[in-house]
């Protein structure tokens, strides 16, 4: 096959692949745009999830008539000149390969006046090439609209998601840049409705509180300032430790006002709760670093949201140190937990231990008003002389319970040795097959609430979970949108009746947002593990030696009962002819 060289067109096209991935991404870039323009309103309107209809709208400085339709060719930039300047760049663009990326893949309408012009420019574009230029009576500033994203470029476009989940993506972007540039006035709507909009009074706080609700705005804790010599520091708000996260997805940063990922800061943050988090939860934080640019290099990738630090470990000290500080310091004393929610009156149970074993089984009750009862699952008939449990290589033998150890592992003797079984990652199996397993015969146990909850979460897990509100309903969740960012609540599984919705809400939305949109068997399998998470019990938790027994009976019935929902280990096996040789008789 012969060596060609590729025509622009389609250059720009396998450029435009880096840059422009999804809607989300083009609002990004112009965002950006806008931002390093001096804007201090923008507006950004979708229709069909960014996928049919964006638009950008700023009051920036525009773009000079002569220059605009050069603002479209590959690599044009006004944001520096030579190879000195990517050693200190201070805009969030300097690639010059925006405009034309997004271009090449879509229709763009581009209107722009520079301050000292009496007329604003037109432009048209279709494929990358510029249809119409005329001029245009506007104020100073500009708005770019991009209409049949990836038109041109089928196989591009079927690989995009729903409308939600692009919709959530660009709530994420735009609402990063409002936290980044409290100063700044952002608004946003979604097919002709408002869904998230800032003061630009330059307060972090009450961005944060337009993003996460005002419960959790007003938690958080503003970080300590360090010295101000310093030439790193570190800003923002962080959460206490009594508010807390399922995964890393609530760890923002930012570094000269850019977004970036980077998982070493991540960890930095999360590593200065040590000791004041349970296990498996992370924090909420929105960190600000600010260092000399030349001591950071953006030009890593041509998304620009990973960068390289000449000094790394100074940098992630700083951040530790920042947080720490403010959580020793500023860290509230613990309030006594919130009054439980209000939930249908219930027939007393016949003891207490009968109902603990009840909620540790998943076992619930019959129709509204019969007496709970504690119900032992009878064995399968089996042949004389069967065994019940040990059919294949993935059944557990049958246990016998010892005793619990650091009131977090259940001690059990098997006819194979010892095992020591993780009480939560055990129950977290039994909980997930039997609601799995309920789902099969559309009989999740869900309980009402006396009053239909609204629950207000962040733009993104809002727009993430009402993509999923089938499933969501479908495991014993009620809960309808409620405008903006919130849900209406009318029930929620059984299994996590006395947890507080929200918390439950929110960590189902965070696992959903971790990767890219999974089919819809593992949606309602992730939905499922995080309910079960939830429900099942803790490390730290003193348990009777029925319940083990009972817990180790439900385990021995369980089809995978060797791995939690998330894949960890439900037990450590040590079998005989290794105890034997750890005490020399081997």
């Amino acid at each position: 096959m012969p060596i060609r060289v590729l025509s622009e067109q389609v250059a720009s096209q396998i450029a435009a692949g880096e840059v422009v991935e999804r809607p989300a991404s083009v609002v990004k870039e112009l965002v950006e745009n806008s931002i390093d323009a001096g804007a201090s309103n923008l507006r950004v309107e979708t229709r069909g999830g960014g996928k049919e209809f964006i638009r950008v709208t700023d009051d920036g400085c525009g773009v000079p008539a002569a220059e605009a339709e050069m603002a479209f060719q590959r690599h044009s930039t006004s944001k520096l000149s030579t190879a000195d300047d990517l050693s200190h760049i201070t805009t969030l663009g300097f690639r010059g390969e925006a405009l034309a990326s997004i271009a090449s893949v879509s229709r763009v309408t581009f209107v722009t006046r520079a301050a000292d012009e009496p007329m604003g420019t037109l432009l048209r574009l279709e494929g990358g090439k510029v249809i119409t230029q005329q001029e245009n009576g506007r104020p100073p500033g500009t708005a770019v609209t991009v209409e049949n994203l990836f038109f041109n470029v089928p196989a591009r476009r079927k690989f995009l998601r729903a409308d939600r989940t692009e919709r959530g993506h660009i709530d994420g972007w735009l609402t990063r840049y409002a936290m980044a540039y409290p100063e700044l006035g952002f608004t946003l709507s979604h097919d002709g409705k408002a869904v998230f909009q800032s003061l630009g009074n330059g307060k972090l706080r009450d961005v944060l509180v337009a993003v996460y609700g005002l419960e959790v705005g007003a938690a958080l804790l503003e970080i300590l300032p360090g010295e101000p010599e310093a030439s790193i520091r570190v800003s923002g708000f962080v959460s206490p430790p009594s508010l807390h996260r399922a995964n890393r997805s609530y760890i923002t940063l930012f570094v000269n006002g850019r977004w970036v990922q980077d998982a070493r800061l991540t960890y930095a943050a999360f590593q200065a709760y040590h000791t004041l988090l349970p296990g498996g939860r992370y924090p909420l934080a929105v960190v600000m670093v600010q260092m000399p640019p030349e001591e950071v290099d953006v030009n890593v990738h041509p998304a620009k949201a990973e960068v390289r630090f000449s000094d790394g470990d100074a940098v992630f000290r700083a951040v530790q140190r920042a947080v720490r500080h403010t959580l020793m310091e500023r860290s509230p004393v613990p309030l006594a937990a919130r009054p439980p929610i209000s939930w249908p009156s219930a027939a007393p149970t016949t003891s207490r231990r009968e109902e603990r074993i009840e909620r540790l089984t998943g076992l619930r009750s019959q129709p509204a008003g019969e007496q709970l009862r504690f119900e032992p699952r009878p064995a399968e008939a089996t042949e004389p002389g069967e065994s019940v449990l040990a059919t294949s290589a993935d059944r557990l033998p049958p246990l016998r319970v010892v005793g619990q150890l650091g009131v977090t592992y259940i001690v059990a003797e098997g006819p194979q040795g010892m095992y020591l079984i993780d009480q939560h990652a055990a129950h977290e199996r039994v909980l997930f097959e039997k609601l799995l397993a309920e789902r099969e015969r559309a009989a999740v146990a869900s309980q009402s609430l006396l009053e239909p909850q609204p629950v207000e979460l962040s733009p993104e897990a809002t727009s993430v979970l009402e993509e999923y509100l089938e499933s969501l309903n479908g495991l014993g969740f009620q809960a309808e949108p409620f405008g903006g960012a919130t849900l209406l609540v009318r029930a929620i599984p059984a299994l996590v009746a006395g947890e507080h919705p929200r918390e439950v809400l929110e960590d189902i939305a965070a696992a959903l947002m971790t990767g890219d949109a999974p089919l819809s068997t593992r949606v309602e399998e992730s939905i499922a593990r995080s309910v079960c998470k939830q429900a099942a019990i803790k490390a730290g938790q003193v348990m009777a030696r029925e319940e083990m027994e009972e817990l180790i009976r439900e385990l021995e019935r369980c089809a995978s009962p060797r791995t939690c929902p998330h894949g960890r280990p439900t037990m450590i096996h040590l079998s005989v002819e290794q105890l034997a040789r750890e005490f020399g008789r081997g």
